[in-house]
């Protein structure tokens, strides 16, 4: 006999597949994600939630790496000429496009948040016919933006936990958060939500990633090694001359972000735990006769721990402005993106691992990734839900790819959609008995 479970999840396959392909073909990056976020809010109206949207769950103060205004504004007409709803769009004006949507079970329990991630990234999709999303056309219509880290993905089995929350209401408890975040490339847009208040009132957070060098079938309960992270992007500014006729007078803005560049890289390495640095771009001058005027360097760091990132970002800031006073220049530095470190709890890491061990799709659960881990701005939920007494923890469902994360030929193997949502409708079934067994709230 087929449960009632496995029904709901086959009538949800094809509609995530679906609005998997559509948010592919429309990609948004960071901050821009005007279609994308009104898809979310109309989906989460008609199935019953309350919604919140725009400035009501991100703090304008706390944002990162926002565009400026001329591309939010073109972006935000693109959506508009592409189907998104006005009534939706309204709120997102100026980037602000976070949506979170609450919906309360019939049985009392805890308060639990489910994040998902929507952004795209900056990257040209490509147009090789082996390609599936060229095959099947579904590719980014979006020059320079595109789906290359399993985001949409996101969204999708985000979207159909989702209705299954709203058509299981008699039977389940406590009330959910379903939070779907902008800007996670970058590590942008988490830190505004959680200043906005988005999970003061959480007790249990989850939150989950496609790949990420797991195979298809394999799920991890829970990362306990993200890096903490700072991304910057510094402008030094000197006084453009002729090169040949007045060097003297001018001040050579692309020789101090050399010289910045190779002390940056040469910073000695924390004897605590893993430390990285990277100039990741580095852009100057005018043309071959003129002493250039501006360099502009796109710059992060990572730390093992937020103690060891803090000591990168020091030493990155004394190099900086050394390099400066060296050429007689100005500089400006902006933070652009943050991410701290976080454990995932144990408790809900053993949970999760007995619960999906009985699950027929998932073949493995492991309680932890046996690789290194990247940076992941989920941690400023994650911490702030444990520090307010709550538990939370990051899972990974591992799919087959095409190519890495952030590549151009990146893909995933849909069979993952159905893994992520069968593995959320089996932890939301248990949260009352792991409540109870566990004595939370």
């Amino acid at each position: 006999m087929v449960s009632q479970q496995a029904r709901c999840i086959d009538e949800l396959i094809p509609l995530m597949t679906r609005w998997r392909r559509d948010l592919h073909k429309y990609a948004e990056p960071g901050w821009l994600e005007f279609r994308t976020a009104s898809i979310v809010a109309d989906e989460l109206e008609a199935l019953g939630y309350e919604l919140q949207l725009g400035k009501e769950v991100i703090d304008e103060q706390s944002r990162m790496g926002v565009p400026p205004h001329e591309i939010l504004a073109r972006h935000e007409q693109r959506a508009i000429d592409e189907g998104a709803n006005r009534k939706w769009v309204n709120y997102f004006t100026g980037g602000y496009t976070g949506v979170v949507g609450t919906i309360r079970m019939n049985k009392p329990g805890p308060t639990v948040g489910i994040r998902f991630d929507m952004d795209a990234l900056h990257i040209n999709e490509s147009v090789d016919i082996s390609h599936v999303p060229v095959e099947q056309n579904f590719a980014s219509i979006h020059e320079g933006e595109m789906h290359a880290c399993g985001h949409d993905a996101h969204t999708s089995i985000g979207l159909a936990v989702a209705n299954y929350l709203a058509k299981h209401r008699e039977e389940l408890t406590g009330t959910y958060k379903l939070i779907f975040q902008p800007a996670e490339e970058g590590v942008r847009g988490a830190k505004s939500m959680v200043a906005a208040g988005v999970v003061d009132d959480v007790d249990l957070f989850l939150t989950s990633h496609v790949g990420i060098n797991v195979d298809l079938g394999t799920v991890v309960s829970g990362i306990d090694n993200f890096l903490a992270t700072t991304k910057f992007n510094v402008v030094f500014k000197g006084k453009a001359s002729h090169a040949g006729g007045f060097p003297e007078e001018g001040k050579n803005a692309l020789l101090a972000a050399s010289s910045a560049v190779l002390n940056l890289h040469s910073i000695p390495r924390s004897g605590k735990g893993q430390s990285q640095i990277n100039v990741g771009k580095l852009r100057s001058g005018y043309d071959r006769n003129i002493i250039p005027a501006f360099a502009e360097m796109q710059v992060e760091t990572r730390g093992e721990t937020t103690e060891i990132n803090t000591y990168m970002v020091a030493k990155a800031m004394n190099i900086i402005k050394g390099a400066a006073q060296m050429y007689d220049i100005d500089y400006k530095v902006e933070i652009v993106g943050e991410a701290n470190t976080s454990q995932s709890s144990k408790q809900l890491k053993n949970y999760i691992q007995k619960v999906l061990s009985d699950v027929p799709i998932v073949d493995k659960v492991l309680d932890s990734a046996p690789f290194p881990i990247g940076s992941e701005d989920a941690t400023y939920m994650m911490n702030k839900v444990i520090e307010n007494g709550g538990l939370s923890t990051y899972m990974i469902f591992g799919t087959d790819l095409a190519a890495g994360h952030h590549h151009e030929k990146f893909d995933i193997n849909e069979k993952v959609l159905e893994i992520g949502l069968a593995a959320y409708i089996e932890i939301i079934g248990g949260i009352a008995k792991f409540t109870i067994e566990n004595e939370f709230r």
